[in-house]
């Protein structure tokens, strides 16, 4: 008896959740209810941290230099387009940069939003092949617990997010998202193409700062909701989350600045400096020519060269 109901308020609780998703939302892939998206992330873990090893493990690692090339600078372009429409389905339109209720109009603008509101969540789909392309190469140091967390966890969210709040204050940190990401697949892009392109790579270390500004203003941008008298913004637990989020990543960057930067410990030997006090100093605009990426994982999962394939010292991507 006891299982039954509880069984029964399950199913109704959701039922009452899938009763909230945007209407609009209903026509697109994988929106229908949370069930499709939960399975190919239960598949991606199962493939990550189970299958895939242990097919991996009496094989020689595939290099994939093509593979990933295409993959990174197709993901680059797929993030200006998504930048691109987030500010003109209202963000240098319509919106204030404060307070912006989430339009559930259908006016032309408003479905734009809807849109790349989706398109970023899918976005987060495609990443999933990162994590692949670790487990293809034999990879293991850097499908990190953060990695895995999340590139599975990120997905699973915003699916909700997009499913009752597509745009509005809470796109925000989507779009800030987007614009680093246009530099950090960049960057993988370039780093995959191996040897010849390691002096273009030199501004590695500014791609945390990079990430740190974006952590800042996600977090400024979703703190002025709590000094507001008054906000109609309908789902005040997306800002919350986002808070969060931020602020949570934001600690997690700056510690790795200071280990890798400050203190050196992440850095290859050959890039650290012993000085007299002790002090760790990196050596820069030295690179390694031996195309090989770094084994240890990072926070989040991510390294500026997480999916390329030149051997410098490593940076977390979110």
């Amino acid at each position: 008896m006891i299982i039954t109901e509880m069984g029964s308020h399950a199913v109704d609780i959701y039922d009452y959740l899938l009763a909230g998703i945007d209407p609009r939302l209903k026509g697109y892939p994988l929106m229908q209810s949370p069930i499709p998206m939960t399975s190919i992330l239960l598949c991606y873990l199962f493939f990550v941290l189970y299958l895939g090893p242990r097919i991996m493990a009496n094989r020689k690692p595939f290099k994939l230099q093509e593979a990933m090339i295409v993959y990174n600078f197709a993901l680059v372009a797929l993030s200006i387009f998504i930048v691109y429409e987030f500010l003109m389905s209202g963000w240098v339109t319509t919106y204030t940069w404060r307070c912006d209720a989430v339009d559930t109009s259908d006016s032309p603008e408003a479905l734009r939003m809807v849109q790349v509101a989706w398109l970023f969540w899918f976005s987060k789909i495609i990443e999933l092949i990162d994590t692949i392309f670790f487990v293809l190469r034999k990879k293991h140091g850097q499908i990190t617990f953060l990695h895995i967390f999340h590139h599975s966890f990120m997905p699973w969210t915003w699916w909700w997010g997009v499913s009752y709040a597509p745009g509005g204050m809470g796109s925000f940190h989507a779009m800030v998202n987007s614009t680093v990401h246009i530099i950090m697949y960049f960057y993988y892009g370039l780093s995959a193409a191996g040897p010849r392109f390691q002096k273009f790579l030199w501004w590695k270390k500014y791609m945390t700062a990079i990430q740190l500004v974006q952590f800042v203003l996600v977090s400024l941008h979703a703190t002025q909701y709590y000094f507001m008298d008054s906000c109609d913004y309908q789902f005040p637990m997306v800002i919350h989350l986002v808070w969060v989020y931020g602020t949570f990543f934001f600690v997690l960057f700056s510690n790795f600045w200071i280990q890798a930067y400050v203190k050196g410990k992440r850095l290859p030997k050959q890039d650290v400096k012993k000085c007299q006090n002790g002090t760790s100093v990196y050596t820069n605009g030295k690179h390694h020519k031996n195309g090989n990426g770094i084994h240890n994982g990072t926070a989040n999962g991510s390294t500026p060269h997480e999916n390329g394939s030149s051997h410098v010292s490593k940076m977390k991507k979110a």
